[in-house]
């Protein structure tokens, strides 16, 4: 059986109302799968239509429409201030959805699955830049352990199938993410999105001064969506485990994980400056040390999966321009209905 993903596939996008699946499944039509001319579909339940963390309803779902290739993009998501107010929701939910998905997965005989997972995953002190060899080696970072142990769970899951079953499924480990359809919530969300909203409000409201949370000094990395995107449908077409070319661990194995990434980071003060200027806020940028920061820096090494050939094509500027430009629109178009 041919394990490549073809054009008359059907394709299931669990999460596809989410930021990263939205942009999924916008570049798989833009590639022609999909579509009925090509005997192609997209399968995209909704929330209402699919409960994930329902097993039966998952069970029959799958009985009922028979995927033959599964990306896993669903996950419950948050920065520091909701992993910590809701550790249980994260471990539980996430470990419910991957676990229902990826089991019927291979129950169901899908041909290629595909597992997202996030570089939280890495221990808080990795060596930078984080190889995928880095896992597991030693602690996490305590503010998103419940969400990036769930994950590591669903990697291994994944792992295990493969050796157990020959079960074809790849994983993919993600940097932060940013883009649209990103999540914006005061409290809830990421650093750039949560940054991008606040100096937004602060510059409509003329406000003098904007708080920040922390020492400003973290390093992180940062991949649009879109990007992402990309190197999913590029590993589903591209990348072969059993191929001699595929990356290898340091015991010549092949690695059925790998990191996502620009391969360079800044720091959360740069960040908060460049989208201050993006935005026109001209006030003060104030630290609130009393605030987390989190891990001190976390850089992914891109080696591997720039090896078979690909790499992000929009750089952070242009990338946190175009962000900020429908985040306004969209805060404009809201105020006036």
């Amino acid at each position: 059986m041919n394990k490549k993903i073809e054009k008359n596939d059907r394709i299931f996008i669990a999460g596809a109302n989410g930021m990263v699946g939205k942009a999924i499944k916008k570049r798989f039509l833009k590639l022609g799968y999909g579509l009925s001319k090509n005997n192609g579909l997209l399968l995209t339940p909704s929330r209402q239509e699919l409960d994930l963390l329902n097993f039966n309803e998952v069970e029959n779902w799958f009985i009922r429409n028979k995927p033959s290739i599964v990306i896993l993009a669903a996950a419950k998501v948050g920065g520091i201030h909701a992993n910590n107010s809701l550790p249980a929701d994260f471990i539980l939910q996430n470990l419910k959805i991957q676990t229902n998905v990826i089991e019927n997965s291979w129950k169901s005989n899908v041909k290629r699955f595909l597992f997202l997972g996030s570089s939280c995953i890495y221990p808080k002190f990795a060596k930078q830049p984080i190889k995928e060899e880095s896992l597991l080696e030693s602690s996490l970072e305590a503010t998103n352990e419940w969400y990036a142990i769930a994950k590591i769970a669903g990697l291994k899951l994944c792992e295990a199938l493969r050796n157990q079953h020959e079960f074809d499924a790849i994983s993919l480990m993600p940097t932060n993410l940013y883009g649209p359809g990103d999540n914006y919530h005061p409290e809830n969300s990421h650093v750039l999105p949560g940054l991008i909203r606040r100096f937004c409000e602060a510059q409509m409201a003329n406000d003098e001064q904007v708080i920040c949370w922390g020492t400003g000094s973290p390093l992180r990395e940062f991949l649009h969506v879109d990007d992402l995107a990309n190197a999913c449908i590029f590993a589903l077409e591209k990348w072969d485990l059993d191929d001699e070319k595929s990356p290898k661990d340091k015991n010549g194995a092949p690695l059925p994980f790998l990191n996502v990434g620009t391969g360079t980071d800044i720091s959360i003060k740069e960040l908060a400056t460049i989208i201050a200027q993006n935005v026109g806020f001209r006030g003060k940028i104030v630290w609130d040390t009393s605030k987390p920061d989190g891990t001190p820096k976390k850089q992914l090494n891109v080696s591997r999966i720039n090896s078979l050939g690909w790499k992000p094509k929009i750089s952070l500027e242009n990338g946190v321009r175009d962000t900020i430009k429908i985040f306004k629109e969209n805060l404009i178009n809201t105020s006036n209905n």
